[in-house]
């Protein structure tokens, strides 16, 4: 595969683990998109939200998305990294995007295991309002997920599995 590699999908659907399992099967660098951006802004991503909101961090995400453009690279983006600006076209347009699938009771259950303090999005959410959170924020944001070239189950998905598929696709495309 001579392009990146992007995992999408909800936050909690896990794209860090399964990037770095798929990075290290694939022989690829693994990025994680979100400690990219740490990196950039020179603090937590949930003390850059306090600070200035939401906008500007959309805005410092799309550029940092834009710079991964290394061929041999899987790339772990943040669960609202492809819902903003023209990122998930442009994700679509220059590398595999690979839609982790979960439904929003096993997002729920992984996320209420999380540290919830990490996510800005979550703002202390627990229970039934989580589950709720979940369900309208993952419709909203499942339009930009289903635009990725692959949909996996995550829960019923192997490291072996997928990396054949890509196999696949790459040599089709």
């Amino acid at each position: 595969m001579d392009k990146p590699i992007f995992l999408v999908g909800f936050m909690g659907s896990g794209k860090t683990t399964l990037g770095r399992k798929l990075a290290n099967h694939l022989q690829k660098k693994f990025v994680d998109l979100d400690q990219q951006i740490v990196e950039r802004i020179g603090m937590s991503i949930p003390d850059y939200f306090a600070q200035f909101g939401e906008e500007p961090f959309r805005l410092v995400e799309s550029q940092v998305l834009k710079e991964q453009v290394e061929q041999n690279v899987v790339v772990s983006t943040g669960g609202g990294s492809p819902c903003y600006f023209d990122n998930m076209q442009w994700i679509v347009e220059n590398g595999l995007a690979i839609y982790l699938q979960l439904s929003p009771k096993a997002l729920h259950s992984r996320l209420q295991q999380s540290n919830i303090a990490n996510r800005p999005a979550l703002k202390n959410l627990t229970g039934d309002a989580l589950l709720q959170f979940i369900e309208e924020k993952l419709a909203a944001r499942e339009p930009f997920y289903n635009m990725a070239q692959f949909h996996i189950d995550q829960l019923n998905t192997s490291v072996e599995t997928l990396s054949k598929s890509i196999e696949k696709y790459a040599s089709q495309h």
